[in-house]
């Protein structure tokens, strides 16, 4: 061997090996093989890499013999890989800071789920419901720990994320991002709508004066023996690791090694909830900078404000993000329409460029803005800051060199000579620069050519607005986050772009978002500046439509527009038909809402939405959706029915759905020759309600560690319901609750129906009744008729509808307030008689109410103990001879002389006589159901 071969034998074999890292399904085959692992200094993978990968591997779906996707099945293996991240997680000791750290929503939340089912929460249980003191600690631990993640989840989510830098734009890695979001937010959409419950659920966890116990390693072991196993230890005795009343009080829900106390930043909570609470104690209240800056901005004291500023400039007690956060709100008072605090906002901002210049930060830009039109006013109150922010005694030679290059650059920067000359020859000028370079300045400024003023330039070209190197980039994209003023937004894109090619600004905030048919288009889009421009605005564009804001949000379609026509034709049709939908929303939110039609143009768009046939360009459904239900909303039933073209109608199921819509609508009501198209209607939304056994897997052929199946609910609302849409049109409304009413009365275990109008136009049965997906269908019924009550709460028949749910549903007492709901509003409160197509049989909560009166029902109702406990008091409302003679027999029995005196008076009364004419009866029938009603419906209304 040479000596070459020997020296690179005896290096490789030198070399350290690195041991392969441990498989998940390793710890399925040896049970001790995780708490050896977890002990190790630096175990690979780490224990959050563990819980993801044992979480991912039991959510994973099967596949049957016929090769559908089933969910995954609920076998021993599933079971010990659940448990093994939750013994993961034990030795974290719950730590939700590193589970926060590391894990995401959608895996954290699926983790403490696990926690809750093996703690023994029954599924479905609300917490603000359970007596945690009367719990086995190991499960009021497991509660108090899943709603303090949830309360800490959603405070998380307020705050705005920084994302990380990607990199090339690749549209896999999108996709699974977009549907990483989507997870999240449907977990946090959960979360909030339970944040009242998770904070009463933390409070009550305040008053409990019991240690309580976190699972470990160890109790869980002892939960997944098979019974008779455990040796006398249960879940519920003192097993696992003890969370003291103390340590749960100070941080509710973590073991003694995690209750830390951030001693800063409980001070800077205290201090800041100081300022919004009124304390006895007024001169401590006074005693900081924040209670007395904020005592100015609430009372509009701005003089002293400026004056705490000044003496800060010295001090520097105040962080500079706190400084900014004031000036930021003087401003957006200011552009509000305060035009006092103009001058105030120069001067705070003076104030905090004086401070960046000591601190050596650079000048933010708000102060050269505000120096664009420099006046004498100006410059003395510069001065004076500068003279009061520095003592020339005590002051350090950097701090004074600072100054002085800041005051040089100012005369610099100057155009009026007059005002040069006011800081050349101030005393702090003089002594801070040396004679040499007072001298030298002012040959600079002799040999200059003459500036052009920005503030007087027109700006001709978007690329025009130079760029201004002196900005930090940070506060640059601060603004950018900011700012809904398009051509303030290509400003900062123009001096970010100059300052750095290497970011992609489009990705700052987490919260831009372009729908993903759109992203593919502005991504591939190869200059930098203009893919950030284009995704920016039309970002921001979206945000300000959803929130109503439709004045920003079409300035900002504007803008984007424009920008696009001069190189993408497809880019420029995308931003025709957001706009389109831009002018729906708008009509809709502001004359449409009073009943105003829409001006024949914006109808005329919406058409030419609709038969648009340009090719290769990316499509919302929800324009498409929107544009159907202007038409429907608008009565444009003739262009729906008769002039929409057929191929239309063929190829856009939106039309499709639409023009049946329609065709059913304007022939109610009508012969059974017209139930043609109401036969349609039904088959179509049958075909839209039934399961569907395809599943779908994600680009790299994965299942998401938490599937979001496409459900057959989210189906009807977009296809079918318009849910808030139809707002104009109660007739498309009424037809759309009546089909859906129908297909849940179809279903063989139905006991009650739920009646409604129009209802008979239907057909009566479906083919394949097991296909049709009734559970949804019977909450898309409930989400309707609830949302048809917004609309007109005084439609009875509506109102029966939802009456007749809460029947179904056995609800009873809901049920008897919208019977009663439904029949004052025909009645003029009970003043007149109820039609009789009101009050079905179903509806009849006393009996004697039928056209033909149902003794049976009512003799079984009257034996029940706990129905009539107080029912003499109504024996004056009831005029049925046998009711009362049946309820003289019942007291008789009972041994109730009272009651049953009170029943031989009611029949005595002579106007009830058998013998009377049938006018007399009825009128004394009609007028026991008007006092009857009348007093039933004080209770409820």
């Amino acid at each position: 061997m040479s000596a070459e071969a020997a020296d690179r034998e005896a290096a490789t074999s030198s070399r350290p090996c690195t041991p392969p890292q441990t498989s998940w399904f390793e710890f399925l085959l040896e049970e001790a093989l995780l708490e050896t692992h977890l002990k190790k200094p630096c175990p690979d993978p780490p224990p959050v890499q563990l819980i993801v990968q044992f979480l991912e591997q039991a959510s994973k779906p099967s596949v049957n013999e016929q090769n559908q996707v089933q969910p995954p099945p609920d076998n021993k293996r599933n079971r010990i890989l659940k448990l093994l991240a939750l013994k993961v997680a034990a030795h974290l000791k719950w730590d939700l800071d590193v589970l926060e750290k590391s894990l995401s929503v959608p895996v954290l939340n699926m983790l403490l789920n696990e926690l809750l089912c093996i703690s023994k929460v029954p599924p479905g249980t609300k917490h603000v419901d359970v007596d945690l003191s009367s719990l086995p600690p190991n499960t009021a631990m497991a509660i108090l720990l899943y709603n303090r993640w949830a309360i800490r989840t959603i405070v998380q989510s307020s705050f705005p994320v920084k994302q990380v830098k990607p990199g090339p734009p690749q549209l896999n890695a999108m996709n699974q991002i977009q549907q990483e979001k989507e997870l999240t937010e449907n977990i946090l959409k959960v979360l909030k709508e339970q944040a009242a419950d998770s904070i009463l659920v933390l409070e009550a966890a305040l008053k409990l004066n019991k240690d309580l116990y976190v699972h470990t390693i160890r109790t869980l072991d002892l939960l997944a023996m098979e019974p008779g196993m455990v040796n006398g230890e249960t879940e519920s005795s003192t097993a696992g690791l003890k969370i003291s009343t103390e340590e749960m009080q100070c941080q509710i829900g973590s073991s003694s090694l995690h209750c830390t106390i951030d001693e800063k930043r409980l001070a800077g909570y205290c201090q800041a909830c100081g300022v919004l609470t009124s304390s006895s104690n007024s001169t401590s209240q006074q005693s900081t900078p924040y209670s007395q800056i904020h005592c100015c901005m609430r009372c509009g004291n701005y003089q002293e404000l400026v004056k705490i500023f000044l003496e800060d400039n010295i001090t520097l007690r105040l962080p500079v993000q706190f400084r900014q956060s004031v000036m930021r709100e003087l401003f957006q008072k200011a552009q509000q329409g305060n035009d006092v605090l103009d001058e105030i906002c120069f001067r705070i901002c003076t104030c905090n460029t004086v401070c960046d210049v000591m601190q050596g930060r650079a000048i933010g830009i708000q102060f050269n803005q505000l120096f664009l039109k420099p006046n004498k006013e100006k410059i003395d109150f510069l001065l004076e800051v500068c003279s009061r922010s520095i003592n020339l005694e005590h002051a350090s030679e950097s701090l004074k060199r600072k100054m002085a290059a800041f005051l040089k650059n100012m005369c610099l920067s100057l155009e009026d000579l007059q005002l040069v000359f006011m800081i050349s020859s101030h005393e702090l000028f003089i002594t801070l620069l040396k004679d040499d370079e007072r001298k030298l300045l002012i040959d600079q400024m002799r040999k200059r050519s003459p500036r052009v003023n920005l503030c007087t330039k027109p700006v001709t070209s978007f690329y025009d607005i130079p760029a201004s190197a002196s900005v930090n980039i940070g506060q640059l994209e601060h603004q950018l986050i900011l700012s809904v003023d398009p051509w303030r937004i290509r400003q900062i894109l123009i001096e970010l772009h100059g300052m750095t090619s290497e970011r992609q600004f489009w990705t700052i905030s987490s919260k831009w978002e372009v729908p993903n048919v759109y992203g593919s288009v502005i991504l591939g889009i190869k200059d930098n500046l203009t893919r950030d421009l284009v995704y920016i605005l039309m970002a921001k564009g979206l945000h300000c439509s959803a929130i109503k804001d439709f004045v920003h949000a079409k300035q900002l379609f504007a803008a984007c527009l424009e920008l696009v026509t001069e190189f993408s034709p497809k880019l420029r049709q995308v931003m025709l038909n957001e706009m389109l939908l831009l002018d729906i929303y708008t009509h809709e939110a502001g004359a449409g809402a009073s009943g105003e039609r829409p001006p024949p143009d914006l109808i005329s768009r919406v058409r030419g939405y609709l038969e648009m046939r340009v090719p290769d360009i990316p499509l919302r459904q929800v324009v498409a959706e929107e544009c159907v239900a202007f038409m429907l909303n608008w009565r444009e039933n003739e262009y729906l029915t008769m002039q929409v073209p057929l191929l239309l109608v063929q190829t856009n199921p939106y039309v499709k759905l639409g023009q049946l819509l329609a065709a059913t609508c304007k022939e109610l009501p009508g012969p059974k020759e017209s139930r043609r198209t109401a036969k349609d209607l039904w088959e179509v939304v049958v075909q839209i309600c039934s399961v569907s056994n395809q599943h779908k897997r994600g680009s790299d052929g994965r299942v998401s560690l938490i599937k979001q199946r496409e459900s057959t609910l989210g189906i009807m609302y977009r296809y079918v319901s318009m849910k808030y849409l139809i707002k104009s049109e109660p007739l498309v409304l009424t037809t759309i609750l009546s089909l859906f009413v129908k297909l849940h009365n179809v279903r063989e275990d139905i006991v009650n129906d739920i009646a409604a109008e129009h209802i008979s136009i239907w057909p009566s049965t479906i083919p394949n009744l097991q296909s049709v997906d009734f559970e949804a269908v019977a909450v898309t019924v409930k989400e309707l008729v609830s949302y048809a009550l917004t609309i007109n709460s005084n439609n009875h028949f509506w109102l029966i509808i939802q009456a007749d749910i809460y029947f179904a549903t056995n609800q009873y007492s809901a049920a008897l307030h919208y019977y009663l709901q439904a029949g004052a509003v025909c009645s003029d409160f009970f003043n007149k008689m109820v039609p009789p197509d009101v009050y079905t049989d179903q509806v009849a909560i006393l009996c004697q109410f039928l056209r033909e009166i149902d003794y049976k029902t009512a003799f079984k109702a009257l034996q029940e103990q706990n129905s009539h406990d107080a029912m003499d008091s109504y024996y004056d409302y009831i005029w049925d001879v046998t009711i009362l003679e049946y309820l003289t027999y019942l007291h008789h029995k009972r041994g109730e002389t009272d009651k049953r005196q009170i029943a031989i008076k009611a029949i005595g009364q002579t106007e009830l006589n058998a013998s009377n004419p049938e006018e007399v009866l009825q009128l004394a029938a009609q007028r026991r159901k008007k006092k009857f009603l009348q007093a039933m419906a004080k209770l409820y209304f």
